[in-house]
């Protein structure tokens, strides 16, 4: 009599039939993935740990519980299970590039790195991780290796957005302004209509340092349309108005960033002067002194000692720019207007 044939490798017994694992673990599989991708990460987990009570070494279900880690904000247990998978599978490219974003995330740039240069020389070149490369040499201050890894980038797509903008983040960093306004002209004109608000307001930025305040309005306009409220659109507007020599637009956007912070130094002392100019002496008195009773700016007290200076208060000004003067003597403007004040004092005696 002949011995019954044992289960094969994709089969096990369940009392009289067979059960085929080979088939369970695709469909278990395929659940998990739907699970991810539903955002339920608690059935996606129980999901790929039953694929590895069938399979203890599945490479799939070893990701999707990293990536599930991941999204729960579970870095070193997603770090965990990538690694279990490469030890298995030493080549598996969603491994190594989850493996290399979840260094990233903890500011393990140099592991991410490694991981980044072995995936290129397995798996050839590829956009995104050239960019991801680029984004690590820059934040790393590896100047170089950041502007290779972004042209290889836009190399391969010249229509990187990613590329483009952090291309124009190296420039600025790098105050080549011109430059930072290139790539980012480049990365906007790609989907104008639907532009990210920070990418809105670096262009502004770039206008703003380099000067031409004219062309740096409109976009922090637009910004402020898709993120009322922004305070770097709201400190765009302001500081561009200021340089326009527009006090009264430049004190309405001050005005609206203090209504949100109204103990922020710098934009008092800004409203100050605005009020200054605008002939509102009393009001830009409170101002400056209000930024001073915050901690000490010199703007603010030579903006107050200008106040003092224009009622009459010589002394009083003098006192006060004396007082910059310690903090801050290679000050030209400081020197005239303390020259200025002693000149009145003198004249009054």
């Amino acid at each position: 009599m002949s011995k019954p044939e044992a289960p094969c490798r994709d089969q096990a017994t369940t009392g009289s039939a067979p059960l085929d694992v080979g088939g369970l673990l695709v469909n278990l599989s395929k659940q998990g993935n739907r699970h991810l991708r539903e955002c339920a990460l608690a059935q996606a987990e129980k999901t790929f740990q039953e694929i590895l009570e069938l399979e203890p070494g599945n490479s799939y279900a070893l990701v999707g519980l990293a990536q599930v880690a991941k999204r729960q904000g579970e870095l070193a247990k997603a770090i965990d299970f990538y690694q279990k998978c490469l030890r298995l599978a030493p080549y598996n490219s969603v491994a190594m590039l989850g493996l290399a974003d979840c260094y990233r995330a903890s500011n393990q740039l140099a592991k991410s790195l490694a991981l980044w240069e072995k995936h290129l020389e397995l798996h050839g070149k590829d956009t995104a991780v050239l960019t991801r490369m680029a984004d690590a040499y820059r934040r790393t201050k590896r100047v170089e290796k950041a502007k290779q890894a972004y042209a290889a980038a836009l190399a391969n797509d010249p229509n990187n957005a990613y590329a483009l903008i952090g291309l124009g983040y190296l420039h600025y960093e790098l105050q080549d302004y011109p430059q930072a306004l290139k790539a980012w002209s480049q990365a906007y004109a790609l989907d104008a209509t639907q532009a990210d608000v920070r990418l809105l307001t670096n262009l502004g930025n770039c206008h703003r340092k380099l000067k031409s305040f004219d062309l740096g309005v409109p976009y922090f306009q637009r910004a402020l349309e898709l993120d009322q409220g922004n305070f770097f659109a709201l400190f765009g507007l302001a500081d561009c108005y200021r340089g326009l020599h527009q006090p009264e637009q430049s004190l309405h956007y001050w005005q609206q960033i203090l209504a949100r912070d109204p103990a922020n130094k710098i934009v008092l002392t800004r409203a100050g002067d605005a009020l200054r100019q605008l002939g509102q002496i009393d009001a830009a008195q409170a101002r400056y002194q209000a930024a001073l009773q915050i901690g000490f700016d010199c703007f603010a007290a030579m903006g107050l000692a200008t106040v003092l200076k224009i009622q009459g208060h010589y002394q009083e000004a003098l006192t006060q720019l004396q007082n910059v003067l310690a903090g801050d003597p290679a000050n030209p403007r400081l020197h005239q207007l303390i020259a200025d004040c002693q000149q009145r004092i003198d004249a009054t005696r």
